[in-house]
């Protein structure tokens, strides 16, 4: 065997041996600036409990606008990612056009995108959506979350950094043995449950849901207080009657027990409806008795209206014409529009909120770490209670000058060792479980009783999300149900949703201005070359062996 052949022999053996290896190591390596394909240690975790065969069915498959395409091979190479984890995933993409009524069905809407190509603008409709079936249990991924973004790119780049929080959100639902139990408090006169129907409804795909009467604070504090402490959220939306000392005192230890709670609050009378009905109404401070168990956590809501004039809208008859009411969208500055902390979980790219006769928090110092998360624009007006307020007062043209309060806080998140209120005072009744502080604990406490209060038509609640005259879209739900998420996320789960990725996205308008110039590099230019490059061979070929 000459030297050649050696070598030869040596590289064939040692592409077996590599070939055999291979069938026992698996690996793959991450080389993205960003680390896109890198997934977290939650994501890692969730998926080891899958031990049976799940299948994940994405609808994007067929005729889409390109940029579409991109989220598609970005689903593709995420889910492969999850493959290559776990064996038991099986990955399927499906077209959508021969299955929209049943998919309508279960929930899955479609998106209608405005598409722009060779500078023509048309309508194009989508179903970025995904479903995951494990075992006998079944949820749906929504792969193009509602968000305020200012161009379609945006919503398509957030589409694609939240591929992983939507498909483990997803997974999360299936997978968990056990839910959380979440209590709306009830015995104060707060919203009805129809009123809460969008939210509580949301809630009930990942958690269980109950209620949870403070009346019997009254007759047993202390059996009320062992039963509270069962629960892991309790939610406190739009109370109208004060609270007792025993009943502050339950929810006081409540919180010192570990459980979380998300304040809804309203510090003053005033109410939409009865606006629209009469054209005016009296707002005056609403005493609910929590001023000093919530200064003890280090806020303190005030009994001032805020109104700002970057506001939502809403519909007002303005005349007739024939036989049909006219009506106009005019913006309300009692109902200020705010928009959410973008650089927290809870807030990151969701739909402005829609709020009404909001009133500001003030945040005081003590150890609590306060996160603010929903803060209204700086043109603000502070509106003294009592006060009348007129739905006439729509027609006046706003003065600029008028309006300087500056931006306002309506919403905070509260984390750290919360000191009781009742330390060091006589406490209303006798507990076992009383603590003088709790240990890392959380709480949202939100200056407006009514953001997660769902209109009615014709006795059925409608989308909290969307508002039934002016048809305009808000991130209520979306804030709420993230609050709730955060609040009793143990796992991690929500931080997911701050993840960060560079795409490239291409510029339309100047690809379509420079697109004979494109046209011409790729395609006329190399054909030029490859024919120089022809003749210039065959005249040294020639002269070399004429």
């Amino acid at each position: 065997m000459n030297k050649n052949s050696k070598y030869i022999f040596l590289a064939f053996v040692g592409l077996v041996f590599l070939n055999y290896i291979n069938q026992f190591v698996y690996k793959r390596f991450d080389l993205t600036e960003d680390q896109r394909y890198t997934l977290s240690e939650t994501t890692n975790s969730m998926l080891s409990k899958v031990d049976k065969t799940t299948h994940i069915t994405v609808y994007l498959e067929g005729e889409f606008p390109s940029e579409f395409k991109r989220l598609q091979i970005e689903t593709k190479d995420f889910l492969e990612e999850l493959r290559a984890k776990n064996k038991y995933i099986k990955i399927h993409f499906e077209n959508p056009d021969n299955q929209r009524e049943r998919l309508i069905k279960k929930g899955m809407m479609p998106s209608q995108l405005t598409v722009e190509e060779n500078g023509k603008v048309s309508e194009a409709i989508i179903f970025p959506w995904a479903e995951i079936r494990f075992k006998n249990k079944t949820s749906i991924v929504s792969l193009l979350p509602n968000s305020m973004m200012s161009s379609q790119e945006q919503q398509l780049q957030k589409a694609i950094e939240n591929l992983e929080y939507s498909f483990m959100n997803g997974f999360q639902k299936i997978i968990k043995k056990s839910k959380k139990k979440i209590a709306l408090l009830t015995g104060k006169k707060g919203l009805q449950d129809i009123q809460l129907y969008s939210f509580l409804s949301k809630l009930s795909d990942k958690y269980s849901l109950s209620k949870f009467t403070l009346n019997s604070v009254k007759t047993n504090p202390q059996q009320t207080l062992e039963d509270l402490t069962t629960i892991d959220l309790a939610i406190i939306a739009k109370p109208t009657e004060k609270f007792t000392e025993k009943e502050k005192f339950t929810l006081d230890q409540y919180v010192m027990n570990g459980g979380k709670i998300v304040w809804m609050l309203d510090n003053v009378q005033a109410d939409q409806d009865s606006l629209m009905a009469t054209g005016k109404m009296l707002a005056y401070p609403r005493d609910l008795n929590l001023t000093d168990l919530l200064f003890s956590y280090g806020v303190r809501v005030s009994t001032s209206i805020i109104k700002d004039l970057y506001a939502s809208k809403i519909a007002l008859a303005t005349g007739n014409i024939g036989n049909q009411t006219q009506f106009q969208n005019l913006d309300w500055f009692y109902h200020p529009l705010v928009a959410g902390n973008p650089n927290h979980p809870i807030t990151k790219n969701i739909a402005n909120i829609r709020l009404q006769f909001a009133n500001q928090i003030d945040t005081l110092k003590n150890s609590i770490k306060k996160t603010p998360l929903l803060i209204s624009s700086p043109l603000t007006k502070k509106v003294g209670t009592p006060t009348i307020v007129e739905l006439q007062s729509i027609a006046e043209t706003p003065k600029e000058e008028n309006y300087t309060s500056g931006s306002q806080l309506f919403s905070v998140l509260l984390e750290g060792n919360f000191k009781s209120a009742y330390k060091n005072r006589i406490k209303p009744f006798k507990s076992n479980l009383f603590k003088a502080s709790s240990f890392q604990n959380k709480m949202i406490v939100i200056a407006d009783g009514d953001i997660g209060k769902n209109q009615i038509l014709k006795g059925n609640p409608t989308d909290l999300a969307i508002d039934k005259w002016t048809k305009q879209s808000f991130g209520n739900k979306d804030f709420l149900v993230n609050a709730v998420d955060y609040l009793l996320d143990d796992t991690g789960l929500i931080k997911l949703r701050n993840k960060q990725l560079k795409i490239n996205m291409l510029d339309k308008k100047k690809a379509f201005k420079e697109r004979v110039y494109w046209q011409i590099l790729n395609v006329i230019f190399p054909l030029v070359l490859l024919t120089l490059f022809g003749i210039v061979f065959h005249y040294f070929r020639k002269k070399k062996y004429a």
